[in-house]
């Protein structure tokens, strides 16, 4: 089955990574996949464009469903092949309703991670503020803070939505490894880290672990004085 599926992705992007440890965890190894380079454009090819108007990665395939928003790609993996590998959505309704919660909250904390991690490179230099740049370092402290809080009041050793490894990990683990990547303060975020530490070499994880943090696995200090 899997040998039906296409996957255009790039190294490091959070919703390319998600979107394969999903991949890894349905035991849908042995997909097809196309690495591309954001420094050369190459993620706004003409293979790419004839799946995805939007010009993005990651854009996916599985026979003839194209699926290219990174949630609906994981939520559909996990629909076509709900019996098979790791049940990432439970059957429970309010074990469900943690599980997409914390899903769609990921959002928040990549769009704050963004905001501070990329902002030279989505800003042009003109448009360039200390004072925004310093806004958006105190939103982002709030933001773990907050994650920080719901793995306090989960219990030690928990995933983000309970005891077992679901969707909301798969999707959220991408964004959260960027902090020790980049040198974030553990006491910052200290459940954030015992988390990542927990996840970080998960065989779907470390499978598909980016291949370029692998050559370099020091990032910038971008997060140093957060």
């Amino acid at each position: 089955m899997a040998q039906n599926m296409m996957l255009y992705w790039g190294s490091g992007s959070a919703p390319c990574w998600r979107v394969m440890i999903a991949l890894e965890e349905k035991l849908l190894q042995g997909y097809k996949h196309k690495l591309l380079s954001f420094d050369k454009n190459e993620h706004k090819c003409e293979e790419v464009k004839a799946l995805n108007p939007r010009l993005q990665v990651p854009a996916f395939k599985h026979g003839d469903i194209v699926v290219n928003e990174s949630f609906a790609a994981c939520l559909y993996l996990e629909s076509a092949f709900k019996s098979q590998g790791t049940r990432l959505i439970p059957d429970d309704p309010s074990e469900q309703a943690l599980v997409f919660q914390r899903m769609f909250e990921t959002n928040n904390l990549q769009q704050k991670m963004y905001d501070v991690a990329f902002y030279e490179w989505f800003v042009p230099e003109g448009e360039r503020h200390e004072s925004t740049l310093k806004r958006n370092k105190e939103n982002l402290i709030t933001e773990l803070k907050l994650w920080d809080e719901y793995l306090e009041k989960m219990g030690k050793g928990s995933y983000l939505a309970g005891k077992n490894f679901t969707m909301a990990d798969a999707v959220c683990f991408p964004v959260i490894a960027y902090f020790p990547r980049l040198h974030c303060p553990p006491e910052r975020c200290p459940r954030l880290m015992e988390y990542y530490e927990m996840l970080k070499d998960r065989p779907s994880i470390k499978a598909s672990w980016p291949p370029h943090w692998l050559e370099k696995p020091e990032g910038q200090d971008t997060f140093k004085n957060l």
